[in-house]
């Protein structure tokens, strides 16, 4: 799930003549960032510059046949389309009239997209790596025989001419065995403290969301968490075992969430800084 676009509209004058998941949009960078940068315009806008609350910004405009003037802000920027016929003096007017809520909107993307930035990682050398909220570094290593952790190190076993594809192999596939080991501890932990214990549970690779329950009893944890705290894990699975009771997300649910984990408005409000749009659905 991804940050929706915004938009918004000004008039012109006319023509002269059965599962409870929790959300999430997840590690995927935005292909380019928000914003007034420079970019290339699509084959079928223009590039031009506005001074919006006291700042200078990029962007696109389109014409079409449409008879309103529109605005969409996402990922690429600010974009306008409007009628032929209207002048460039007249679109400037609607941009000023919306100039607060563009310079807002595109405050709101960049902070989207570094948000993103910090989750992605770069598959190299010498690159960090989070995991259960602490921070490590990857060190390939010729001389080892398997990828394993020493204090602050992610140790692997590859050349050092090894791609980075074959890093993000080798890596993810440690991460996914100590989500693995990691989640299987929480959820007994769980059900030794509060009786709840689901039929049976796996691992999620799914790029939409955190977890899920299903009406079978079974619940699907994403392995990615495994880059969160531990206390962020575990709201998760106190989120999913709750629907094992309550298969909605009414009062006696986050009840039952509370009853699980009491902290758990914190590490809600925490997990949705991944970014804002991200809530339990």
């Amino acid at each position: 799930m991804t940050m929706p676009r915004q938009r918004a509209k000004r008039a012109a004058p006319p023509a002269p003549v059965e599962a409870r998941q929790l959300s999430l949009p997840l590690f995927d960078p935005l292909h380019s960032a928000p914003g007034p940068v420079g970019r290339a315009p699509s084959a079928a806008g223009s590039m031009h510059v506005a001074r919006l609350c006291e700042q200078w910004l990029r962007y696109e405009l389109r014409r079409s046949r449409r008879r309103t003037i529109g605005f969409v802000i996402d990922e690429r920027g600010l974009r306008v389309t409007a009628p032929r016929w209207v002048s460039l003096d007249e679109i400037d007017s609607a941009l000023q009239d919306k100039a607060n809520w563009i310079v807002r909107k595109l405050a709101e993307w960049r902070a989207h997209q570094a948000r993103r930035d910090r989750l992605e990682v770069r598959w190299e050398d010498g690159a960090p790596l989070r995991y259960l909220g602490e921070t490590l570094t990857m060190c390939v290593a010729g001389n080892a025989r398997r990828t394993e952790r020493v204090g602050d190190r992610l140790v692997v076993g590859l050349p050092a001419q090894a791609r980075a594809e074959q890093l993000k192999d080798r890596v993810q596939c440690w991460l996914q065995a100590r989500a693995r080991e990691v989640f299987s501890e929480r959820i007994d932990r769980f059900g030794e403290r509060h009786g709840f214990t689901p039929r049976r549970w796996s691992l999620s690779s799914a790029r939409t969301r955190w977890g899920s329950c299903s009406a079978d009893g079974s619940i699907r944890l994403n392995w990615r968490l495994v880059h969160f705290p531990i206390d962020i894990v575990d709201y998760v699975i106190a989120h999913e075992l709750a629907h094992l009771r309550e298969l909605n997300h009414g009062a006696r649910f986050w009840q039952i969430v509370g009853d699980l984990f009491p902290e758990y408005e914190r590490a809600r409000a925490w997990l949705r800084r991944f970014p804002e749009d991200a809530e339990p659905r």
